[in-house]
C-alpha cells in the first residue's frame, strides 16, 4: 500500500505561485467590482512581501529562503513540538541518532547562546553510561593549559602540523554536501582556527577557496590523486602536497557507518563539476572499491604507507574503524617490523554516520568507538609503540562530555562531522542520500543550496567550535588536570569495570 505523503517542494512551489496570483486577482477585483475585495489585496499583498523576504533577503533561516512562508510551519510546529511529543509522540530523548536536546546544545553553541540545562539531566545513569571524574580540588581555569597536539613530530619532519583545539571538522566531501556548506565549513573553520578534512571528493576545489588548514583525504578510490586503475598517481599527489592550505594526509581504509565497503554517492548527486573533479562519468552511482588496491596485506599497507609519506613531505595518517582484534595487531606488529608509523590512526566508530550506506552495514557491521579505543590503546602500548603516533577519535562526538571521555580512552585529538552539520543547521530530516536536503546542506540542488548563507552558517560554525573548545577546558578544570594527557580511563566512571573491580 502506498504511503500517503505530501511533496513539500512541489505543494511550496504552488503556494508560492498562488499567492501573487491572488494578490493581482483581489487588486483588480477591488479596482473594478468592490472596494471590499481590496481586503484580500492587502492579506495576500502581506503575504507576497513577506514571500519575497524570506526568500530572497532574510539569511537566518535556509528552509525559509528554500520555501517561503510554507517554511514557517517548521518554525511553528517545532515551537509547540515539546508539547507535542509530551502527550503524544516521541519524548525529548528519544529520537535517533541524535535526540533534541544533544541537537538543541549545539545549535545553542552554534548561535552563541546560552547552553545550559536545567532541573536535571535526562540520562538514564545505567550500567551503559561512562562518566567523567570530578576531583574535589578542581584546576583553577587560568592554570589550565593550552591544548596543543604535534602531528608529524615523532618523525621530526620539518613539515609537520599542530592544531590548538581538540576538535577538528571530520571528512565530508564536495559531492556529499553541496558547494555552500563546505565553503560554510571551511570559512568557519578558518575563523575558528581549526583543521578540516576534504572527506574523499578528489581536488578539494571548495574547500581551498576559503583557504583552511586542510587534511586531504585520499578514498580507496583515490579521486583526485589517482590513475585510470585506481591506483596511485605519486606525480597528482606530489603536486597536490604542495599546497600550503594541505597539511596532512589521510589515508582512509575504511569509515564507521559501511566499514570493509567503499564510499557510494548516488547518481542525483553527481554534476558536471563533480564528475570533473573525480574523474569519473555521470549519470551512474559513484561506488569505491572496498580497499586500496596496493593494500593487500599488513607488509603491503605500511609500504604503501611509507610511499604516501615520502610523496607527499606532509604527516600521513591513516583512518579505519576497528574490527578484528588479530587483524590490527598483526598490522601494528608489521609497523615495528619496517620501523614506519603511520603519524596518526583516526579510529572511527561503527556509530558514525555517512552521506549513504547499506543499512546492515550502518547497523551491524563495526566496533563501536569507546570500545574501540580501549583496544586500540591497549594494542599500542603492549607493543610499545604508543609514543610513535597519535590517535584520532570519531563517531557522534558532538558535546565536550563525550569527546573528554574519548581523549582519556586514548584519542589525542577528536574529529566531528555531524556536530559541524547541526551548526550549519541540519534539521536531521535524514535525507542526506536523496539530494533533497531541504537545509541545503547535503545536495547539488542550487535552489535548496541558496538557503545556506556562507556567511552566516560560517560564524555559527565558527561559533560551535570556540564553545566546544571553551567547555573542553572547563571539565578539564573540573578533573584536577591542568592538560589533555592527564586524561586517562583513572578519570572515568566506566561501570561494568567498577563492578568487577568491586567484586574482586
Amino acid at each position: 500500500m502506498p504511503r500517503l505523503a505530501i511533496n513539500l517542494h512541489k505543494l511550496s512551489a504552488i503556494v508560492n505561485t498562488i499567492i501573487p496570483i491572488l494578490t493581482l486577482a483581489f487588486l483588480l477585483l477591488g479596482i473594478y467590482q468592490s472596494l471590499y475585495f481590496h481586503i484580500g489585496t492587502v492579506i495576500f499583498g502581506i503575504l507576497f512581501m513577506a514571500n519575497i523576504y524570506l526568500m530572497n533577503f532574510q539569511t537566518d533561516y535556509a528552509i525559509l529562503r528554500n520555501f517561503g512562508i510554507l517554511g514557517q510551519m517548521r518554525y511553528i510546529l517545532e515551537s509547540i513540538g515539546p508539547e507535542f511529543r509530551q502527550y503524544l509522540y516521541a519524548s525529548d530523548t528519544e529520537e535517533k541518532p541524535f535526540n533534541r536536546t544533544e541537537r538543541e546544545e549545539v545549535y545553542n553553541k552554534a548561535k552563541n547562546l546560552d547552553s545550559t540545562s536545567a532541573f536535571g539531566s535526562q540520562d538514564l545513569f545505567n550500567e551503559h553510561e561512562i562518566k567523567i571524574r570530578h576531583s574535589i580540588f578542581p584546576i583553577p581555569k587560568e592554570e589550565v593549559k593550552p591544548y596543543s597536539v604535534t602531528f608529524g613530530e615523532e618523525r621530526g619532519i620539518k613539515n609537520s602540523h599542530t592544531i590548538t583545539k581538540p576538535v577538528m571538522i571530520s571528512a565530508m566531501s564536495f559531492g556529499a554536501l553541496g558547494e555552500n556548506a563546505v565553503r560554510s565549513l571551511a570559512r568557519g573553520a578558518k575563523k575558528a582556527k581549526i583543521t578540516m578534512n576534504t572527506g574523499e571528493g578528489g581536488y578539494p576545489k571548495h574547500h581551498l577557496l576559503e583557504s583552511p588548514d586542510l587534511i586531504f583525504q585520499m578514498g580507496t578510490a583515490k579521486f583526485g590523486v589517482r590513475n585510470e586503475d585506481g591506483s596511485l598517481n605519486d606525480e597528482k599527489l606530489k603536486r597536490l602536497s604542495m599546497n600550503p592550505n594541505i597539511k596532512m594526509i589521510e589515508i582512509k581504509f575504511s569509515q564507521g557507518a559501511k566499514p570493509g565497503k567503499g564510499g557510494l554517492l548516488p547518481k542525483e548527486k553527481i554534476t558536471k563539476e563533480i564528475s570533473e573533479l573525480r574523474g569519473v562519468p555521470m549519470g551512474k552511482d559513484i561506488v569505491s572499491p572496498a580497499g586500496h588496491i596496493e593494500c593487500i596485506d599488513p607488509k603491503s599497507t605500511i609500504q604503501f604507507i611509507k610511499r604516501v609519506q615520502d610523496i607527499s613531505l606532509l604527516p600521513v595518517g591513516i583512518k579505519l574503524v576497528f574490527g578484528n582484534h588479530g587483524e590490527f595487531k598483526s598490522l601494528v606488529k608489521e609497523m615495528k617490523k619496517q620501523k614506519i608509523f603511520p603519524d596518526y590512526i583516526a579510529i572511527d566508530g561503527a556509530e558514525g554516520g555517512t552521506g549513504a550506506a547499506p543499512k546492515s552495514f550502518m547497523d551491524n557491521i563495526g566496533v563501536p568507538l569507546f570500545p574501540a579505543l580501549e583496544s586500540v590503546q591497549r594494542i599500542l602500548i603492549e607493543e610499545n609503540v604508543r609514543d610513535k603516533l597519535k590517535v584520532i577519535a570519531s563517531g557522534k562526538l558532538i558535546n565536550p562530555g563525550k569527546q573528554i571521555i574519548a581523549i582519556a580512552l586514548g584519542a589525542d585529538a577528536i574529529y566531528s562531522a555531524r556536530g559541524f552539520m547541526l551548526a550549519l543547521g541540519c534539521i536531521q530530516a535524514l535525507r542526506c542520500n536523496k539530494n533533497d536536503c531541504p537545509v541545503g546542506i547535503t545536495t547539488q540542488n542550487k535552489h535548496l543550496q541558496k538557503g545556506l548563507d556562507i556567511k552566516d552558517k560560517s560564524k555559527r560554525v565558527a561559533n560551535y567550535a570556540i564553545n566546544l573548545d571553551k567547555e573542553f577546558k572547563e571539565i578539564l578544570s573540573a578533573t584536577g588536570s591542568r592538560e589533555y594527557k592527564e586524561l586517562r580511563n583513572k578519570k572515568l566512571y566506566i561501570p561494568k569495570v567498577e563492578a568487577i573491580a568491586m567484586s574482586e
